[in-house]
C-alpha cells in the first residue's frame, strides 16, 4: 500500500473555499473514479493555518497514475475547479509526497 500526502497551501482567506470544494464537489468526483481518501486535516497549532493536509491510499503507483489522470482530466472536475476559482486562485502552492510504510507502521 502506498499513501500520498498532499499539502495545499492556500491563498490567505481561501481555505474555506477549498474545504467547500472538497466537501461538495471533489469527493463525489473521486468516488466516481475510485480514489480513496484516508483523511483530511487542518492546522490547529502550527506555523500557518492556511493549509489543508490530506492523504490518499493507492495499491500501486500504476493505480495512482491511472485514476489521478482520469480525475484530473474529467470535464466535471475541470468545470468545478474553474468555477471555484472565479474570484482568483485558491492555492498558493502545493506539496506532494508518495509514502511507503515502514515495517513497524500500524498502517501497511
Amino acid at each position: 500500500m502506498i499513501h500520498e500526502l498532499r499539502i495545499y497551501h492556500c491563498m490567505p482567506g481561501r481555505l474555506a473555499d477549498l474545504n467547500n470544494r472538497f466537501a461538495n464537489v471533489t469527493l463525489k468526483i473521486w468516488e466516481k473514479h475510485g480514489i480513496r481518501q484516508t483523511g483530511f486535516w487542518t492546522v490547529l497549532i502550527g506555523p500557518s493555518n492556511h493549509a489543508l493536509y490530506y492523504m490518499l491510499e493507492w495499491e500501486s503507483l500504476a493505480e495512482r497514475e491511472r485514476k489521478w489522470n482520469a480525475f484530473s482530466t474529467d470535464p466535471e472536475w475541470l468545470a468545478a475547479r474553474a468555477k471555484s476559482e472565479e474570484q482568483g486562485p485558491i492555492l498558493h502552492h502545493l506539496e506532494n509526497y508518495m509514502l511507503a510504510p515502514t515495517p513497524y507502521s500500524k498502517i501497511k
